[in-house]
């Protein structure tokens, strides 16, 4: 993916039919990774910031399954399915999941990264 910095949605699915929750992000810098890991990354914020309800939603939908879909501006499916890690500042970082989810190799510390089967939009 080209580098981009603008508005996104980020979309949480609880299968291929039901997008249970949208939220639209500001992100504000990318990086493709392609050298290392083979993947695309991002930071954003919530914009705007999340009030208290929402807060208790994506506080939920991130204990459950911190996998998330990105669309961006004129594409109505990007299908990008990334797993989302948030700051106490309330930063995002954004991070591609490669096809078929990462390796024990390529991640040992972070088997958590692996998506869970089913979860793609």
């Amino acid at each position: 993916m080209d580098r981009f910095t603008g508005r996104a949605r980020l979309e949480w699915w609880a299968n291929q039919a039901i997008c249970l929750e949208a939220y639209t992000i500001d992100i504000t810098d990318t990086a493709d990774t392609t050298g290392t890991a083979g993947t695309w990354q991002a930071t954003g914020r919530h914009a705007p910031a999340l009030d208290s309800t929402q807060r208790e939603g994506w506080g939920f939908l991130m204990e459950m399954d911190p996998y998330f879909s990105i669309v961006f501006p004129g594409k109505h499916s990007s299908g990008i399915l990334v797993r989302v890690l948030e700051a106490e500042d309330s930063t995002l970082t954004l991070i591609e999941v490669p096809e078929g989810g990462w390796s024990d190799e390529q991640h040992p510390d972070l088997p958590e990264l692996n998506p869970q089967p089913g979860r793609l939009p």
